[in-house]
This record gives structure tokens, sequence and C-alpha cells, in this order.
């Protein structure tokens, strides 16, 4: 299967973006039936989930915790851009997520999304999509 690239825009510093209805239209497309798709986002300050796409608040609540573990200034960063919480939010949440399919679509649970984490924004990302 060839490899698939998802360019998406954020419009914030911080936000998370449902990918969701476009991961599942490249998958229908590819006419794969079976197996797992695997994405990976190419950035180092930010992140792919799997959560709750039927309420925003959870995002945002989401958004909310970890700016309380990883603030955007602290004294002790010594990274000279200044995203340092960027780059520990993204590290934290992760860059890839393996997600079954069958027969031609992604075995998401009914409340699931898929979501780029945006954490130093807004510019645009690209996530790396795999048929296996």
């Amino acid at each position: 299967m060839p490899v698939l690239m998802i360019k998406v825009r954020s419009r914030e510093r911080e936000q998370f973006i449902d990918i969701t209805a476009e991961v599942a239209r490249r998958l229908r497309e590819t006419g794969a039936r079976e197996g797992i798709c695997h994405l990976y986002v190419q950035h180092t300050t930010a992140a792919l989930t799997i959560n709750e796409s039927a309420d925003p608040d959870v995002a945002r609540d989401m958004l909310h915790v970890l700016r309380r573990l990883a603030p955007r200034h602290d004294a002790d960063y010594r990274h000279g851009e200044g995203n340092t919480d960027a780059h520990v939010k993204s590290s934290l949440m992760g860059t890839s997520l393996s997600i079954p399919f069958t027969d031609g679509e992604l075995l998401l649970g009914r409340w699931q999304g898929i979501f780029l984490c945006e954490f130093d924004g807004p510019r645009e990302r690209q996530v790396v999509m795999m048929i296996r």
C-alpha cells in the first residue's frame, strides 16, 4: 500500500483537530478491506490521540490538564524557542496511532475520534498514513 499524506492546518496555538472523517475517507479510497491503519505526525510539537469526539468539552478539558502539567512559561525552561511546553505535551500524548479496520471501516468505538493535537500553532502539519 502507498504512503498517504494528510495535511492539517491549525488555527490556534493549542487545539485538538478531529481528523477522523479525513482518515476514513482516505482509507476507503485505498480499497483496503482489512488490516491496520498506522498514523504518524512528523512534528515535535504536535501529537495524535483517540478520544471522545461527540462532546467538544472533552478536548477542552484535555488541553486544560496538559496546560497544568506543562505550563507555557516556566523560569526553568532552557529551550530558546520558547515552546518547551509544546515539546513536553507532544511527548506526553505521543506521535503515532494504530487503528484496526475491517470491511474498509475503522474499528473505532461509538464515541471515539482521531485528533491531531496542535501545541505550537497555528501552522500546517503533516500526518503520514500507512495501511497494512
